[in-house]
């Protein structure tokens, strides 16, 4: 049957021979046109499932990097859309509300770490320089962790040191053995920076894991203790780099612009005073790109906070400025950016001014490519501001 084609799906170009035209005698029958159409119907699905397999092999060979950082795609972040992806997405949004997104409990942990941070740079230095990058990292860490799975931690607790460890060379060597994906045949060959990003996964995969075991076992039916519980919960029928990054740019913008920061300042100590607290298929997205894009942001190299503001001083928000992306994938957490951002940042100007130390270079401001674009660190003069 293979040699006229009716089982393969290919079918003979003009005539189909079958054995009882030849035991018979009879002519060779001519195709008839429904005969043709169903062998090309075939001969097509066959060849769009064989495709559809190569792309799904494909698929799996230029995605090694990111199947290893998220267990093969099982994650709201990287994996494909799906049904499954949705529920998921969905599951976490609840979990968020059902631990208080937008209320009084989580605004007080991000300002439990606020004022660690505050406390952490002016006693730092001895008014000497200091780098701000490991104190900032450790308060948005301190903030997530809280928030997640309910521990806090001080400067020198070694899991936290863990946590920052991991995070850190995870953003290192994930964009650096990207070249995996480009060329799957590499992944056979000894690789320093896939094995220490196998290593950093394999740590943080330990301790979130051993974390979960404990939720579980201790785990009530009261209240949620962190979001943690309220995922567990809702399962059985029921960004921390962004951030500290963000922090770390805007202060070395604000030391190459001294003029902005002190009207902030003045701003909040006209606002808020000194003496109390504020309240308040897989694609990547060129995010640089779309914040540089010079047909939709004037002089977009430029430092120009004002450029958000309209003519009577409120906020606007240009269309193209999507700092968190946009669509279904939209950033999940935020809102929790969104508070971490404003209560660090207010807090930090309005105890304290930060300068270039004497005869040091300011801040570098191209930055170091990584999952973020992060800066290089750089030393600053913390200056307490006296309470009027």
């Amino acid at each position: 049957m293979g040699i006229s084609g009716s089982d393969d799906g290919v079918p003979l170009p003009y005539k189909d021979r079958r054995e009882s035209d030849v035991e018979t005698g009879f002519p060779p029958r001519t195709f008839t046109a429904t005969t043709t159409a169903r062998r090309a119907l075939a001969r097509d699905q066959r060849l769009a499932e064989l495709k559809k397999r190569s792309l799904r092999n494909y698929s799996a060979e230029m995605h090694h990097v990111n199947d290893l950082l998220t267990r093969g795609g099982k994650d709201i972040a990287f994996s494909d859309f799906s049904p499954l992806w949705k529920s998921h997405r969905r599951l976490v949004h609840s979990s968020f509300t059902l631990f208080g997104e937008g209320t009084q409990k989580l605004q007080d942990i991000v300002l439990s770490a606020v004022g660690g941070l505050c406390e952490e740079l002016q006693a730092s230095g001895g008014g000497g320089p200091v780098d701000p990058g490991p104190a900032v990292s450790r308060a948005v860490t301190n903030v997530v962790c809280t928030l997640v799975f309910g521990s806090t931690y001080g400067p020198d607790d070694p899991e936290l040191a863990q946590v920052m460890e991991y995070n850190d060379g995870i953003v290192e060597t994930i964009t650096r053995g990207g070249l995996v994906d480009i060329y799957p045949c590499l992944k056979v060959f000894p690789s320093e920076v896939l094995s220490k990003l196998k290593e950093c996964i394999s740590v943080r995969d330990r301790l979130l894991t051993r974390k979960l075991e404990e939720h579980k076992a201790s785990m009530t039916e009261d209240e949620p203790r962190d979001l943690l519980d309220a995922l567990i919960q809702a399962q059985t029928p029921r960004g921390v780099e962004t951030t500290s990054t963000t922090l770390l740019w805007i202060l070395a913008y604000l030391i190459h612009h001294p003029q902005v920061q002190e009207r902030v300042q003045r701003e909040l100590d006209k606002v808020v005073g000194r003496g109390r607290g504020v309240c308040g298929t897989r694609v990547l997205v060129n995010m640089w790109a779309i914040h540089h894009d010079p047909q939709h942001w004037d002089q977009p190299d430029l430092f120009k906070p004002e450029r958000f503001l309209d003519d009577q001083g409120r906020r606007k928000t240009p269309p193209c400025f999507l700092p968190f992306g946009a669509g279904p994938r939209v950033c999940v957490g935020e809102s929790l950016a969104r508070m971490e951002l404003f209560l660090f940042l207010s807090s930090l100007l309005q105890r304290m001014s930060f300068r270039r130390p004497d005869g040091a270079p300011p801040p570098d401001l191209q930055g170091r490519v990584g999952v973020v674009l992060q800066p290089l660190p750089y030393k600053v003069l913390v200056i307490p501001r006296e309470v009027s």
